[in-house]
């Protein structure tokens, strides 16, 4: 299947709840292999670009496309199957599910897609000893430190080898020192080529990564992008 040149784009998109409008006609792509945070104070809008990125919320007008797909043509449960097969999605609050062992967290979007269990164990682990996770692969989510819980998250949105990881304030709850190592964890899966865009209001993250995008009023503006 053919790829699109541009990995995600926003055409036109306006947001609105009741009588607020919270994005108003933003025009935005990302290209592949980019390393992108999202800016903005609160209520300016990042979280709800982030859910319309990710499919978990539709425009009120304009157009979502990934891979040069239109969101808007996939019904429930087809924008279900994009998101577990090219969006990677790491949140906050980590959504570790607390009953299954720290592989088998990783291991579920490989489950859901029916890959042989062989397969499966062996990309789990893959991306757990990518993370320097590998000896916690048999613990629960519970016995981790907060950066390791969220690395064990990055290693999960990475299974099925997504088009682009999205990733809504993922440092928000951490300490400068686990932020910083799931800051890295990040640097080291987009120079192996994956496309990443952060959304964050972490003063560490916005000063380290070069692509800066910032909401206001709505709008969506390049504060600086890397040329290269």
């Amino acid at each position: 299947m053919l790829r699109s040149l541009v990995v995600l784009e926003l055409r036109a998109v306006t947001k609105r709840y009741g009588d607020a409008t919270v994005l108003k006609d933003v025009n935005l792509t990302i290209d592949p292999g980019e390393m992108v945070v999202v800016t903005g104070r609160s209520g300016s809008g990042k979280s709800t670009m982030f859910k319309l990125m990710a499919g978990l919320d539709r425009p009120s007008s304009g157009e979502v496309l990934l891979e040069g797909r239109s969101l808007a043509d996939l019904d429930d449960a087809a924008m279900s199957r994009m998101r577990l097969e090219r969006l990677g999605l790491v949140f906050q609050s980590v959504n570790l599910l607390p009953d299954l062992s720290v592989e088998q967290n990783v291991r579920l979007p490989l489950d859901l897609r029916g890959v042989p269990r062989a397969a499966a164990q062996a990309r789990a682990v893959e991306l757990l000893a990518r993370m320097g996770l590998r000896q916690h692969a048999r613990k629960r989510p519970h016995q981790l430190s907060g950066g390791q819980a969220q690395r064990v998250a990055i290693a999960r949105a990475l299974a099925n080898q997504p088009a682009i990881i999205l990733a809504d304030e993922p440092t928000g709850s951490l300490d400068r020192s686990n932020a910083e190592t799931v800051l890295e964890a990040f640097r080291e899966v987009n120079a192996s080529g994956t496309t990443v865009l952060i959304v964050s209001h972490d003063p560490l993250v916005i000063q380290q990564i070069p692509a800066r995008l910032k909401i206001e009023d709505g709008q969506a503006r390049w504060e600086s992008r890397d040329a290269s």
